[in-house]
C-alpha cells in the first residue's frame, strides 16, 4: 500500500485542477515542504479541507506530480492501472490490427490518464518510459498490470529522470523474453531498424509517422530532398521509397552515418546512391550556398536545444534564422518541412517564426499542410502543452 498524504491547493490553482487540469506544480501547493518522498500519493483539497483530486508526487521538468483521479473513493492501485491500460488499448485497436504499421504509442501519459508514464509498442514489445522517480515507484504494479491485461513478447524500459533530465544508463530489459536487435518494425509499409536496449533513443521518432507518410506519398517523387538534423535518416528513407531522385541527410552525430545506412539497407535501398553527411547543419548551409546547391524539399526538424563547437541552437530564439538558411537553398516553388517538438510555445507562435523569416527576406510563401501529434499520441484537452508537435509544409513563392 502506497503512502498517502493530504496537501492543500491554493485558491488560484484549485479551480483549474477541479476543472480537469492534470499537472500539479510547485505554485499550486500551499505547503510544499509536506512533500518529501517521490511516489507518495497526494490527496488534494481546498483550503477548507474539501476534496478536489488525488494524484502522486514526482518531480519532472513540467511540474511536481500529476492528478490521477477526481473521485475520492477511487483507489490508486494495480487495478486502477489495469483500467487505464485496457482503455488505452481499446483506443488503439485499429493500430493493433494494422499489419503495415507495427510500431505506435500505446499509452501517452496524461492523455491516457497517468502523467509521466509513456508506453510504446514495437511489434510485440513494450517500451516503458518513466519521467520521474515518482512514477517509477509504480513499476511493480505496472508490470503486473501488463501481464494481466496485455499480450506481449517482452518489456523494456527507459529511465528519464535524473537531476539533469538526462537518460539513466541501465539494463533496459524488464520482463518476458529479450528481443533480438535490430528489431525490424513497419510504419505504413516502410521498414525501420529499432533498438530497445541501446541508450535513450530507439532509432525512430514515432510522433512523425503522418509527416513521413505525407513526404512519401505527396512530396518526394522526382524531387531532391535535404534532410537536416537527420538522426537515423527516417525522413530520407520515406522520401527515397516515395520516388525521390536523391536524398541528402545531414547530422552532426557520428553514429548517424551507420544508423542511416542501416535504415536504407533494411528497405533494400542502395545507400551509396544517397548522400549521408556527418557535419554541422549550419556549416552545411554555408557549403550549399557556396556550391550554389538548391533542393526541391528541405526538412527542418531540429532538437529544441542543441550545441556544437561553433553554434548553440534554441528553437524559441533561433528558428527564424534557421528558416532563412533553408529558404536560401530551396528551389522556387519548393517546399520546406518546418518542424519543432518544443512544448514551450504553440502553433500560432511557430507560424510567427516562419512568417518573420519570409518577411525579412521579402519573399512570399504558402502553408500547404500542417500536422500535430497523430491519434495514438492522445492529448488531454485540458492540457494543451501536451500537444507539443508542430509541423508546417511551407511552399515558396
Amino acid at each position: 500500500m502506497k503512502k498517502e498524504i493530504t496537501v492543500k491547493l491554493n485558491d488560484k490553482s484549485k479551480s483549474g485542477i477541479a476543472a480537469g487540469y492534470p499537472l500539479i506544480t510547485k505554485d499550486s501547493i500551499e505547503d510544499i515542504s509536506a512533500l518529501k518522498e517521490e511516489g507518495t500519493l497526494i490527496k488534494l483539497t481546498d483550503k477548507q479541507g474539501r476534496f478536489v483530486a488525488k494524484g502522486y508526487y514526482g518531480n519532472q521538468n513540467k511540474g511536481i506530480g500529476w492528478v490521477l483521479s477526481r473521485s475520492e473513493a477511487e483507489e490508486i492501485d494495480q487495478e486502477f492501472i489495469e483500467r487505464r491500460l485496457i482503455e488505452a488499448m481499446r483506443r488503439r485497436r485499429d493500430f493493433f490490427n494494422n499489419p503495415d504499421t507495427t510500431a505506435f504509442r500505446l499509452f501517452n501519459g496524461e492523455g491516457d490518464g497517468f502523467g509521466g508514464l509513456i508506453i510504446d509498442y514495437y511489434d510485440g514489445y513494450f517500451l516503458v518510459s518513466w519521467y520521474s522517480e515518482g512514477v517509477y515507484s509504480f513499476k511493480e504494479q505496472l508490470v503486473a498490470a501488463l501481464h494481466n491485461v496485455a499480450e506481449f513478447k517482452g518489456i523494456y524500459e527507459k529511465k528519464r529522470f535524473d537531476t539533469k533530465g538526462q537518460y539513466i544508463e541501465d539494463d533496459d530489459f524488464v520482463a518476458g523474453e529479450r528481443g533480438e536487435f535490430p528489431l525490424i518494425v513497419k510504419e505504413n509499409g516502410v521498414n525501420f531498424a529499432i533498438y530497445l536496449n541501446d541508450g535513450a533513443m530507439t532509432g525512430i521518432f514515432l510522433d512523425q509517422r503522418e509527416v513521413r507518410q505525407a513526404i512519401k506519398e505527396k512530396y518526394a517523387k522526382g524531387k531532391t530532398i535535404l534532410n537536416t538534423f537527420s538522426y537515423t535518416g527516417a525522413f530520407s528513407v520515406a522520401a527515397a521509397i516515395g520516388g525521390a531522385d536523391k536524398t541528402t541527410s545531414v547530422d552532426l552525430a557520428k553514429r548517424s552515418n551507420a544508423k542511416t545506412i542501416e535504415q536504407f539497407s533494411v528497405n533494400g535501398i542502395d545507400y551509396e546512391s544517397q548522400d549521408i553527411l556527418v557535419m554541422d547543419v549550419f556549416n552545411y548551409f554555408k557549403y550549399a550556398k557556396r556550391k550554389e546547391l538548391k533542393f526541391d524539399v528541405v526538412i527542418l526538424d531540429p532538437p529544441s536545444f542543441a550545441r556544437s563547437k561553433k553554434y548553440t541552437f534554441s528553437t524559441s530564439k533561433d528558428y527564424t534564422n534557421l528558416m532563412k538558411e533553408a529558404i536560401a537553398i530551396t528551389e522556387d516553388r519548393g517546399v520546406i518541412v518546418a518542424s519543432t517538438n518544443s512544448a514551450s510555445f504553440g502553433m500560432k507562435k511557430f507560424k510567427g517564426f516562419i512568417d518573420r523569416a519570409f518577411t525579412d527576406l521579402g519573399k512570399k510563401y504558402t502553408i500547404v499542410e500542417e500536422f500535430s501529434l497523430p491519434p495514438d499520441f492522445r492529448v488531454d484537452p485540458k492540457f494543451s502543452e501536451g500537444n507539443y508537435l508542430k509541423v508546417l509544409f511551407v511552399k515558396l513563392g
